[in-house]
């Protein structure tokens, strides 16, 4: 399985276009790695996980052709997760060739922005809308989903998503602090060939943080999968989602969780399971 990472940072991007830190200064100045734009990532160039307003400096960069995506995640309505303006583009009269409409799969406020932000007459022929609830399994065109409870934004039901598909167990676990003690409890016996993590903050001594995961929050969650026997064999923990207020830069955080075998994801970067 192809899994490529579109962008790696946190809402504001790294470095903020209006902050003048350290770690914007410094970023701006090394460039390279240092430079995220907001996170999504695309599996096989079919589903695709969230859909921030740099999606089309994501499908130009990478060459994508989001008219072959068939699935469409959405983790949690937050403006640099959830542009649904930008789908737009994808109606009758505005996208040609296309005959299939993209499926859509969030919760209950992405299923009401995309009614508010695109014509009624497109969806079923452009769009279809499938509102999703934590815990209940769903099989895509491309993958059986089963959505998780997160810890974030406790006036919304911020999902996280376990992905099952050509024999590869992902845990897409971005945006999320510690993750709630129903999904802990519901990943209890299962294996995971991939975790996508939240890295929102750099060094905390809060282990178990709340919203977003620091570096010991993932490494907790790391002692955890090791002691319940979650990761397969040759499985992995890329983390992702980094901001500047961390005050770290790419290889700060590579020097940070390679000790732990833990990978620090790029823009453009490509894994294969």
């Amino acid at each position: 399985m192809k899994v490529h990472f579109l962008g790696t940072a946190a809402a504001e991007g790294f470095p903020n276009p209006f902050c003048l830190c350290k770690a914007c200064q410094k970023a701006r100045t090394l460039g390279g790695r240092n430079i995220r734009s907001r996170t999504s990532v695309l599996f096989d160039d079919v589903l695709k996980v969230d859909f921030p307003p740099d999606f089309f400096h994501h499908a130009i960069r990478y060459q994508m052709d989001m008219a072959s995506v068939k699935d469409l995640l959405i983790t949690h309505t937050h403006y640099d997760h959830f542009n649904p303006y930008d789908l737009y583009n994808r109606i009758e009269g505005f996208a040609h060739g296309i005959e299939q409409p993209l499926q859509i799969f969030g919760n209950d406020l992405a299923m009401q922005g995309l009614h508010q932000a695109l014509p009624a007459s497109q969806e079923h022929k452009r769009f279809a809308y499938h509102r999703v609830l934590p815990f209940k399994e769903v099989v895509t065109q491309t993958a059986k989903i089963t959505p998780l409870l997160a810890d974030h934004d406790q006036m919304e039901t911020c999902l996280l998503y376990y992905i099952e598909r050509n024999g590869k167990n992902i845990l897409y676990g971005n945006d999320t602090g510690w993750f709630p003690e129903d999904t802990w409890e519901w990943l209890k016996g299962k294996k995971i060939d991939l975790a996508i993590l939240d890295c929102t903050g750099g060094f905390n001594s809060d282990k178990r943080s709340r919203n977003h995961m620091c570096i010991e929050t993932i490494l907790e969650v790391q002692d955890v999968f090791q002691h319940e026997n979650m990761l397969e064999e040759n499985g992995q923990i890329i983390v992702t989602h980094f901001s500047h207020n961390s005050g770290l830069l790419h290889e700060d955080f590579v020097k940070a969780f390679q000790p732990h075998g833990i990978q620090v994801a790029y823009d453009g970067m490509i894994v294969y399971l």
